[in-house]
């Protein structure tokens, strides 16, 4: 079996309008930026990324209030947009980051 977990320290770039599925549940579009120090074989790395990211149910209605600009700890799993030609993260869990 294949894993596919995320954890994420990330600032909210950009929040979409929340939405609603034909289902009648929130759905919430979102930009995450991270940046961070990582060790690998050449020495110690700069990452710094954009990353597109979703949310649904009452997840999303907290995450709809939170502020632009606001650290954050993301947890969720990867999968494909709708249009299938970008990544996004499916946030699962969030919690303040207190670092």
């Amino acid at each position: 079996m294949s894993a596919n977990a995320v954890v994420l320290t990330a600032c909210i770039a950009e929040v979409q309008t929340l939405r609603y599925t034909p289902a009648g549940i929130p759905a919430l579009q979102l930009v995450l930026e991270h940046q961070s120090a990582v060790q690998d074989v050449q020495g110690k790395r700069q990452v710094k990324m954009v990353l597109k990211a979703m949310a649904f149910g009452a997840l999303a209605e907290r995450l709809a209030s939170q502020a632009v600009g606001s650290n954050w700890n993301f947890q969720g799993y990867l999968s494909n947009s709708r249009a299938g030609k970008s990544v996004v993260l499916q946030i699962q869990n969030f919690s303040q980051d207190l670092l």
